[in-house]
């Protein structure tokens, strides 16, 4: 059974949110070994300068290269990423395990981004879209497209 990792900057407070997710993990279960993995995020005083962010990016990308495995495909989630269709996203779920991956992590980062050190480490580089969304938000959409590559596999009814 393959292992899905969603390795994410910063927790979710809101219940909503945690609902939303708790719903997805219960109907991926039957798919995949599915695990949410949240990492501090690193405080940033008033307005940071480049510099600063630079720091910020680095610290948080050290931690997030920690939590990935040598044989993940790993997937950065990046403004600059390419979009892709639900059945784009379930070929390349697909196309992972084929070639041997049995862990496919996504990677979330921060408010800043992601760490130029974590973006040549993924295999793919993926954007939900060109808007802007919380965080949160981005975790409920990226869990229900993976449950959605997953029904798509099978010729799932969810997908229509």
């Amino acid at each position: 059974m393959q292992t899905v990792n969603i390795i994410c900057i910063g927790k979710i407070k809101e219940k909503y949110w945690t609902d939303a997710i708790a719903e997805y993990r219960k109907r991926l279960s039957a798919f995949c070994k599915f695990n949410i993995i949240e990492l501090d995020e690193e405080k940033a005083q008033g307005n940071p300068n480049s510099s600063q962010i630079g720091a910020i990016l680095s610290a948080e990308g050290r931690r997030i290269l920690e939590k990935i495995s040598n044989n993940s495909y790993v997937v950065a989630m990046c403004i600059e990423g390419r979009q892709l269709s639900s059945p784009e996203l379930s070929e390349k779920l697909s196309d992972a395990a084929l070639s041997g991956k049995s862990n496919v992590d996504f990677i979330i980062g921060g408010s800043w981004g992601l760490s130029d050190e974590v973006k040549a480490r993924a295999d793919f580089r993926l954007s939900v879209s060109k808007m802007t969304f919380p965080h949160q938000m981005a975790r409920v959409i990226l869990a229900e497209q993976i449950y959605r590559a997953f029904e798509i596999q099978t010729n799932g009814r969810y997908h229509k």
